[in-house]
């Protein structure tokens, strides 16, 4: 992802400096990571010296992370990942529900330490799956409406201009510019534009 790309360029990780996670709305789930980094690290049975020394932080870094405290920078969990051998986004993403709505200004954010940058996880790829992305672009009037797809298919939604009502035929969603929607795509589903020159991201996630 965006995230790994750039903490590769940069190279190295850091404690809890100035940058870090976004202290807006969206703010990373600490206690989703503590849990995630005790079990990955009991997992790869390394102690909490060992990851720290792996992944080039302080014992002491780590450790308020894994108790939920800290302000992690990207570099950091980047690294991390790294070191205990899991992807960025199995740290950081919190269990996700049945459907779920992320609006512009929400999402686990995620600040560079030497750049103006900020990664937004908006859903994370689970094992054995396979995503295509595709750009959409509608206009008011009739909607597109869906039959379900194969077993287990789900689908991502960015709205990037205009305005739609996006997910599930029986309960679907308003989305405004920068809101993400994900819902299960075996079952009926629809996108109705609600303004001219309405585009959207949209990413079907096959099992």
């Amino acid at each position: 992802m965006d995230a790994g790309d750039d903490a590769n360029g940069n190279g190295g990780a850091s404690g809890t400096g100035g940058a870090g996670v976004s202290r807006q709305p969206g703010r990373a789930p600490l206690a989703a990571i503590a849990e995630s980094l005790q079990r990955e690290r009991r997992r790869a049975g390394l102690s909490l010296a060992e990851v720290a020394r792996r992944a080039g932080i302080a014992k002491s870094t780590l450790s308020q992370l894994e108790s939920g405290t800290g302000n992690p920078s990207v570099e950091t969990l980047w690294a991390l990942s790294v070191t205990l051998n899991v992807s960025f986004a199995q740290l950081v993403d919190p269990p996700r529900p049945r459907v779920r709505v992320v609006r512009a200004g929400e999402g686990v954010a995620f600040a560079a330490e030497h750049a103006d940058y900020v990664a937004t996880l908006l859903a994370s790829s689970p094992p054995h799956a396979r995503r295509d992305i595709f750009l959409v672009s509608a206009e008011p009037g009739t909607a597109r409406e869906s039959d379900p797809h194969e077993p287990g298919a789900i689908e991502h939604v960015v709205l990037s201009t205009g305005r739609a009502l996006v997910g599930l035929t029986d309960d679907p969603v308003e989305l405004r510019p920068g809101d993400y929607i994900a819902y299960p795509g075996d079952e009926p589903h629809v996108f109705r534009a609600l303004e001219p020159g309405t585009f959207a991201v949209l990413v079907q996630e096959h099992h």
